[in-house]
């Protein structure tokens, strides 16, 4: 597992064994908006609406997400003031573009933050970027970690946090089953159920992972995250192959779990939502994306919105 070797604080834990919710991020970018301390304080719970252990999974959420950020212009902040980052802002800010998580490209957008690089939680990363089986059990997955762990040589780790980080993670995109003895606090389904990437096959034993087109899934989300895993993985080049970017861990093809069509297909308006800027060749069988010249990634960003919008209205 070689992203492991580049991973120094692991994170398989600070969720509390919740999934985030329909309204948590919103209020976590309010919250801190108006305090920076407000996780610290005593009234948390109030002022959030939730218990004491949500309060804590909120924090984490929006951190790891990055909605939320450490405020860098606190010396020694270590966590204590928390700030919306840009992206909070941009979102779930007082005119943000999608408050109440309305439009399926927010919830891409928040899926392709949690699980499109090794710093963010662990599972998601890993089970996107490292895993290659297509079906897959819990405990084949609490196995595999224990492998990924005892490589890197991250201590501290007990086997229990696995089990209860890996069951979040398959809870996060597969939808619960409502039985008697689930307790219908713990029925309330994470936002990310709807983008249909993980199927439960057999109950509470095997699932798998859903690759394809995803109608829902828009293509100034696909070309946002392309320009993000370019910056981060070679800003230097002018040109990568497609296999890069279908395959390579951290790529939208990977992260998104996009089948080759429907990748291709997504590449191809390359050249009209970016002005030319960047393109999809396939002349002679050799499929390559080129950019010609820099791009914004936050204007496709607000693009992808203002047209959606514009559709709606």
């Amino acid at each position: 597992m070689i992203f492991a070797e580049g991973v120094r604080f692991p994170r398989f834990s600070g969720h509390e064994t919740f999934t985030f919710r329909y309204g948590w991020l919103k209020k976590a970018v309010d919250a801190v908006a108006e305090d920076e301390t407000v996780f610290r304080r005593e009234d948390a719970l109030t002022t959030l609406g939730v218990g004491k252990n949500m309060v804590r999974s909120i924090r984490h959420w929006g951190l790891a997400t990055g909605l939320l950020e450490e405020n860098p212009e606190r010396l020694n902040n270590r966590g204590r003031w928390i700030r919306p980052s840009w992206l909070g802002s941009l979102l779930l800010g007082g005119k943000g573009l999608d408050p109440y998580l309305e439009d399926p490209a927010t919830l891409w957008l928040l899926h392709w933050q949690l699980a499109a690089t090794p710093t963010g939680p662990t599972t998601w990363y890993w089970a996107f970027n490292e895993l290659n089986d297509v079906e897959f059990t819990k405990e084949q997955l609490v196995t595999e970690l224990e492998h990924v762990v005892k490589q890197a040589g991250w201590t501290r780790i007990a086997p229990s946090s696995l089990r209860r980080d890996v069951d979040c993670f398959v809870r996060t995109y597969a939808p619960s089953r409502v039985t008697r003895t689930v307790v219908a606090e713990d029925t309330f389904d994470c936002p990310l159920t709807e983008l249909g990437l993980l199927r439960e096959i057999e109950q509470n034993r095997l699932y798998t992972f859903s690759r394809g087109d995803h109608p829902s899934l828009p293509a100034g989300i696909v070309h946002y995250a392309l320009l993000r895993c370019w910056d981060a993985q070679c800003p230097n080049r002018e040109t990568l192959a497609f296999e890069e970017v279908a395959y390579r861990a951290g790529s939208p093809g990977r992260v998104f779990k996009l089948s080759e069509d429907a990748l291709s297909a997504h590449l191809e308006t390359l050249d009209d939502l970016t002005r030319s800027a960047m393109g999809y060749d396939t002349t002679a069988g050799l499929r390559q994306i080129y950019r010609r010249r820099a791009v914004d990634p936050v204007a496709l960003l607000q693009a992808q919105y203002t047209t959606a919008n514009g559709r709606r209205r």
